[in-house]
Formats: C-alpha cells, sequence, structure tokens
C-alpha cells in the first residue's frame, strides 16, 4: 500500500495542473440553496411552553418525552441549564425526504415525509444548530440517512461541527439482497453520519468477538512453551520521526519513509519479554497475542443490523423502525453509564427504550400522536412478534377500526402465552415524565388513559381530567 509523503518532503515533481492558479484550501466547503437562514435567525426562533401531562411521580424525571415540533421545543430546552451543553450523545433518524407518507401496523397516519431539495436540507439544517447548542463539548452525534439527501447534509454538518470532527461515514446493511432491480446494483445500504463536538470526546472502541474460524485465521502461531496463539505484525509505521523512534534499534534503522511504533527501550523491553519474533534472516515482528484480544474492532460497514426481514423476530410495527442492536451499539460507544442521550425523532421510542436499559438517561421528542402511542406501548409490553402483523392487520382492516376512531394505544391481540405478559412487565418503563406543548389539543387523552389504566395509574398532573 502507498504512504502518502507530506507536502513539506515533496521533491521536484510534475504535477500535471498548476495549482497555483486553484482557489486557497484555506476556504472550506459550504452548500449554498434558496432559503438558507443566518445561524442567529435560527438559534432566535421563539421558545415554545411545555406542559407536565404525565409523569410517573411527583418529582420531575430526568427522562423526558415531549410531544411536538422539535424546533421550538429545542429552543425552550436551551433555556433549561440542566439540559444546554450537557447532551452526550444524539442519534437521530429523520425522514428520508422520500415524499411518502408512512402508515404504522395498523395502517394509521404515523408521520408525513414531504420535504424535498432544499426545504428538505433547511429543515435538517435549523434542528442540527440547536442540537449543537444542546450538546456537551465531549458529545457525539450520529445522523441516519439515506442516499437521498446523505451527501447534502454531510456538507451541512460540515458546516455546522466542523469538518475536521467528522468520524465516520458508516454504511449499514439495511436488507436482504434484491432480485428485482433490472437496470441498476440493488440498494442494499443506508448511512449514518458521525460527528463530535471537539476532538475530546467519549469513545468506547466496540470490537466484534472472535469466531474460532477467524481466530484461527488470523493468529496462525503457537508460542513454544506457553501454547499461546499469536499472530506476527511489523514494529514500524508509516511517517519519517526525528526523535527516538526514527533512531537506531540493534543496529537497524527503520525502513525508508517509516519510524519505529517503540522507542528503541521500550522494543528492548519487549523482546526481553520474549513480544519480539526475530525470522531467520533477523527481520523483528511484534507477536500480537489472541488471549489479550478485546476482539475484532469494528469497522464502518455494519452487515449485521438489518431492518425487519422476517417473521421471527420482534417489532412495534412503526414505519422506518431501526435495529435495537444498532442503537446498543452506537449508545454504548459515544456514551457511559449515567450519560444523557437525545433523539428528537423519536418515532417508535428505540432509541429511548435501549438507552434506558443500558443505564443512560434520555430526551426524546415526537411531533406524531401515533409514534407517542407505539413508544408508550413499548414502554408497557416490550415488542410483539413480527408474524402477529399479516393477522392483525386484517382483523383492523375488517372495519374493527374505521378512520374516525380514536387513536387507541393497545390496538392488538394480548399474546396467549402468558409468560410472554409477566416477561414484558418486568422490563416496563415508566421512570420518565411525558410533556406537551400549549398548542396540545388532547390529540393523546385517550392513549394516556389507557397508558394508566394498563399501569394501574392515575397520577395526571393537568388541570382538568381526561
Amino acid at each position: 500500500m502507498a504512504t502518502g509523503v507530506p507536502k513539506t518532503k515533496w521533491n521536484d515533481i510534475n504535477l500535471p495542473y498548476n495549482i497555483s492558479n486553484m482557489p486557497s484550501n484555506n476556504i472550506d466547503v459550504s452548500l449554498s440553496y434558496d432559503g438558507k437562514r443566518q445561524e442567529h435567525d435560527i438559534l432566535a426562533t421563539k421558545p415554545v411552553g411545555t406542559n407536565v401531562l404525565w409523569q410517573n411521580n411527583q418529582e420531575q424525571s430526568d427522562n423526558r418525552l415531549y410531544y411536538g415540533d422539535n424546533l421550538p421545543i429545542m429552543a425552550s430546552l436551551l433555556n433549561d441549564s440542566s439540559i444546554k451543553g450537557k447532551v452526550r450523545l444524539v442519534y437521530i433518524d429523520p425522514p428520508f425526504a422520500t415524499k411518502s407518507v408512512f402508515k404504522s401496523r395498523s395502517q394509521s397516519d404515523a408521520y408525513c415525509d414531504l420535504l424535498d431539495g432544499s426545504r428538505y436540507i433547511e429543515f435538517i439544517r435549523e434542528r442540527l444548530l440547536f442540537i449543537r447548542e444542546l450538546m456537551s463539548e465531549d458529545g457525539s452525534i450520529y445522523v441516519h440517512l439515506d442516499d437521498n439527501m446523505a451527501f447534502h447534509i454531510k456538507i451541512i454538518m460540515d458546516e455546522i461541527f466542523g469538518k475536521y470532527n467528522f468520524r465516520n461515514w458508516i454504511t449499514r446493511k439495511k436488507c436482504n439482497p434484491k432480485n428485482y432491480t433490472r437496470k441498476t446494483y440493488g440498494n442494499v445500504s443506508d448511512f449514518i453520519i458521525f460527528y463530535t463536538k471537539s476532538n475530546d470526546y467519549v469513545w468506547n472502541r466496540p470490537f466484534e468477538e472472535w469466531t474460532s474460524e477467524h481466530a484461527e485465521k488470523e493468529y496462525q502461531y503457537i508460542e513454544d512453551g506457553t501454547g499461546r496463539k499469536y499472530k506476527k505484525v511489523p514494529i514500524h509505521a508509516p511517517g519519517v520521526r526525528n526523535g527516538k523512534t526514527g533512531k537506531l534499534w540493534r543496529g537497524m534503522t527503520p525502513p525508508p519513509g517509516k519510524h519505529w511504533q517503540f522507542p528503541p527501550d521500550t522494543l528492548d523491553d519487549m523482546d526481553a519479554r520474549g513480544e519480539i519474533y526475530w525470522s531467520p534472516n533477523r527481520n523483528p515482528r511484534r507477536k500480537i497475542y489472541l488471549d489479550k484480544s478485546q476482539g475484532l474492532p469494528i469497522q464502518d460497514i455494519w452487515l449485521d443490523f438489518r431492518d425487519a426481514h422476517n417473521q421471527n423476530i420482534k417489532i412495534t410495527g412503526y414505519p422506518t423502525e431501526k435495529n435495537p442492536d444498532l442503537l446498543a451499539r452506537i449508545i454504548e460507544a459515544s456514551s457511559n453509564s449515567g450519560d444523557l442521550v437525545f433523539d428528537c425523532f423519536s418515532g417508535s421510542g428505540t432509541t429511548l427504550s435501549i438507552a434506558s436499559q443500558l443505564g443512560r438517561r434520555w430526551i426524546g421528542i415526537d411531533s406524531s400522536s401515533e409514534a407517542i402511542a407505539i413508544t408508550l406501548k413499548r414502554f408497557s409490553k416490550g415488542l410483539e412478534p413480527m408474524g402477529d402483523f399479516v393477522n392483525q392487520s386484517k382483523s383492523l382492516n375488517n372495519n374493527e377500526r374505521n378512520e374516525n376512531s380514536p387513536l387507541t394505544l393497545f390496538d392488538w391481540k394480548e399474546p396467549s402465552n402468558q409468560s410472554d405478559v409477566s416477561s414484558s412487565k418486568k422490563n416496563v418503563i415508566n421512570d420518565f415524565s411525558l410533556y406537551v406543548t400549549e398548542s396540545y389539543n388532547d390529540e393523546l387523552d385517550v392513549i394516556l388513559k389507557q397508558w394508566c389504566e394498563w399501569n394501574q395509574e392515575d397520577q395526571l398532573v393537568r388541570n382538568r381530567r381526561i
């Protein structure tokens, strides 16, 4: 593999173009479009007043679920000293600019994704600006998009968070291979763009466990006397250094264009411990032992977190619902126990549920009453087998529920296996407060009444009865 050479080390190279006539590379790239507002105007958005609709006890919980438009709600959160600058991790799965209306499992309208082009870009940009202000200096943000707008939003995130705070463009395999494409490759991927607010951020590097087959292939050698499996790796790295790592060791200099990975005295200590392998022609290599490996470091292509694709898994039935294990990886990698996790497009509540399970505090926002309903059901009863979808949607379409029926929380059949019910009860999430904005117009009253009845709660803190 070719090794890059710093431009200060270039010799006389005949370039195929004249760089002196090109614009300065000190100017950052930005995206220009109609309707792009000034940052200070966006951050001057009027905060919206919020009221607690329900809470589990008389004290405000650290965990909050908001129903309403996330932009003015975030503006109000900026006035909360316990939130502003305290969010350690943000994951958002916003609309993908599909120009579609998505329905839930019960065939109710879940949310509209009708924005596109510059209107969509500005919609996301305005929310990213508020998210940046809410994040802690050591915070991280993951934005989940598809190829409709991911490339545009990447440039916007460079503007907002700084291009040097870009960490990864993660490609996720979202579904099984498609066999019905004719004049294109099958579209089986979407993307997660990972940025941090600064260079000093929380990072718990994730690892994949070794399989016996992969370990046998990677760690091919067995150490005499100990029986420990190991692999051999170079003890040098790319780049010339003028310090100790660029000096002689055992009469040898590093290969051209390289330096030692460790100072010579550290290499001596490693050799004394038997951690250096010497080939017959006296070429040193470092031993890496299998029993000291945490696993295979996770890379930026994720193949194991597909969306619902068979009848044997459990889901909420909300459109665009993401794999819980995907969220667990992100939350564990970029936050610690007790940290605050934020999702302002919370949908079916996957981020909030996994954050709760992993001992994180959380705040979620969604403007869809269907999303709030499904989140509350998830908090109370967990997930349902995907296979129930076919029979259940048939019964719902047979006039058991019509267009004018009020949105209900439990439009589903009770599990016949009582152990399923008791098992789900062990994971009930009720340590949160549910907030609504001042424009609230009773959309959640029926939902919340059912939630309270299900959890044997009667702790509504609104001024009038539901």
